[in-house]
């Protein structure tokens, strides 16, 4: 009786210094989460949960290497691309709290010869949560033609072509949009403030925090093995050379291991070298800042009702995402080398069976509320749009619907309702089509892991417009790059930039798109358009004049 006892009270005292262990049950569905788009003989994946401070399920599928037929394991280095920007940021931490630097420091104290004619201060905390305005280093190479990752840049171009500069997007600190140029600019921050190049200051510190397998790479020649190599599938296995040098952004070298040994020590904020404070803060957000959805290199949200940390990486077949409910003291990182992999909705998976919430309904629709009036395939024809520049084009082929997004291949939609179609090989991608409170058509997207939102059909009067006014060269003397407009006819244009000839569509008296790219423009008092201002993805109202 008396043994019994005291196994009872070891079992008690067990349960509450490391909380509830993960079942038999969850056990069998992480795997089965882990493993079911791992081909047999094919790339990857490496997966780790920290619970209560300590690891609480770890899992290796598929292949590091091919060719080799060297399998993923813990000593599998991972290249996991933004995720990387934590470290950039906790970097800058360490040295704040060490008043070596604070984060209110205009970046200009550092590195003069950045933007020199804006007048309002670009704050060290700005580039932290993004909310600098400094436009972003990959696009502002695409305006140019350049294929980065196809370049050996380091992050010595980036700052040539950062310096060139003279605009932002807008007011820094006013709001956030992620721009990889802002973590490309901490790292040379760094560097000045240590007089050490980034990538040994930061090897210092993953060697603090018992890291010893990460370290950023700032020279693609010499990276340390083993490693995963990235692979795409197009109808076989297909790897690539990375010749990329540019870092602090990303292109951070890891295992699991190392990684789950810093999901330990930011759960339990517990370290031999670094304090509780620090720990702390480089979880949370910036204080007396508008910024509210970004921190020191973490995203914040809601999953599931439970709130959570997480952020995303990406880089070719490399992926990674790390996922993080204080709450809870769970932590999921997924890592992998595959390009048919999805890191995000896996771990998502493994976090709605971690919560228990495998029963819960979505906390989002994923099909419309009910059938609305008939349209016709004619009636619903024409290009849409969202608030933030997102869009969808829907035309007649042979008398069926396709819909054509930018990046994705066309696709055939079937009717499903009066007005509801879906996707001809993918059932759940659905499509609505109602008429706003003004009476202009739109459309409604519904999918099982997106929550739905809604595009405007653009709809304008050009019947008073001379199109041939837009026609003509325009020159931006920060990327160094032209584009001529000729009219063809209707709406159409032929743009050319450089050696590319795109096709623009004239959508309003003001306004263009040519393919991702969105032109602006206003007529002056002669009628006649002297300056475009370029807007796509993360770079906005780059200025063209004409020449």
């Amino acid at each position: 009786m008396k043994s019994n006892v005291l196994c009872l009270a070891f079992l008690l005292i067990f349960g509450v210094a490391f909380g509830q262990r993960i079942t038999k049950e969850q056990q069998i569905k992480l795997d089965e989460i882990t493993i079911k788009d791992v081909p047999k003989g094919g790339p990857g994946i490496a997966v780790g949960i920290i619970q209560n401070g300590h690891v609480a399920y770890e899992n290796y599928a598929g292949f590091a290497n091919l060719k080799d037929s060297i399998r993923i394991g813990k000593s599998t280095r991972f290249n996991i691309a933004s995720n990387g920007k934590q470290f950039t940021a906790f970097a800058v931490l360490v040295l704040a709290e060490k008043s070596k630097l604070n984060l209110k420091d205009d970046i200009r104290k550092y590195l003069p010869n950045l933007y020199k004619n804006i007048k309002k201060p670009i704050k060290i905390e700005h580039l932290i949560n993004h909310s600098s305005g400094i436009r972003d280093i990959y696009d502002l190479w695409s305006l140019q033609g350049v294929t980065w990752w196809k370049q050996k840049f380091d992050n010595a171009d980036a700052m040539q072509l950062l310096e060139k500069q003279n605009d932002l997007n807008f007011e820094p600190g006013s709001k956030h949009s992620y721009s990889n140029s802002n973590y490309i600019i901490l790292t040379q921050v760094i560097e000045k403030v240590t007089g050490q190049s980034f990538v040994s200051y930061t090897d210092a510190l993953f060697k603090s925090l018992g890291m010893p397998n990460t370290s950023f790479v700032s020279d693609y020649t010499n990276i340390k093995e083993p490693i995963a190599k990235p692979y795409f599938n197009f109808n076989t296995w297909t790897t690539y050379n990375w010749t990329c040098s540019i870092h602090g952004d990303g292109n951070l070298f890891t295992t699991l291991e190392d990684q789950l040994q810093w999901e330990k020590i930011i759960q339990t904020k517990k370290s031999t070298v670094f304090s509780k404070a620090i720990l702390e803060k480089s979880q949370g957000l910036i204080e007396n800042t508008n910024i509210e959805n970004y921190g020191y290199g973490l995203e914040f949200g809601e999953f599931r009702n439970v709130p959570y940390t997480f952020h995303a990486g990406s880089t070719g077949a490399w992926k990674a995402y790390v996922t993080r409910f204080p709450s809870k003291k769970i932590s999921i990182i997924t890592i992998i080398n595959s390009g048919k992999i999805d890191p995000t909705g896996q771990t998502l998976e493994m976090a709605t069976v971690l919560l228990n919430k495998t029963n819960e309904k979505e906390t989002f629709r994923i099909t419309p509320e009910k059938i609305g009036a008939k349209v016709t395939i004619e009636d619903v024809l024409g290009i849409y749009r969202t608030k933030g520049g997102y869009i969808m084009k829907f035309e007649e082929r042979d008398g069926d619907l396709y819909m054509l997004r930018s990046g994705r291949n066309d696709m055939k939609l079937l009717r499903e309702a009066d007005n509801v179609f879906h996707q001809w090989n993918d059932a759940p991608f659905k499509q609505e089509f109602t008429k706003n409170e003004n009476g202009v058509l739109q459309v409604t997207v519904y999918y099982p892991s997106v929550a739905p939102f809604t595009l405007t059909r653009i709809e304008s009067d050009l019947s008073r417009f001379d199109f041939k006014t837009l026609s003509g060269t325009f020159y931006n003397e920060e990327t160094d790059v032209s584009f001529s407009i000729k009219y063809v006819k209707d709406q159409a244009y032929e743009v050319k930039f450089g050696k590319k000839k795109k096709s623009g569509l004239l959508v309003y008296a003001n306004e263009m798109l040519v393919d991702d790219y969105n032109l602006s423009f206003e007529k002056d008092a002669n009628g006649t358009i002297n300056e475009i201002r370029v807007t796509s993805g993360r770079i906005q109202n780059v200025r063209f004049v004409r020449k």
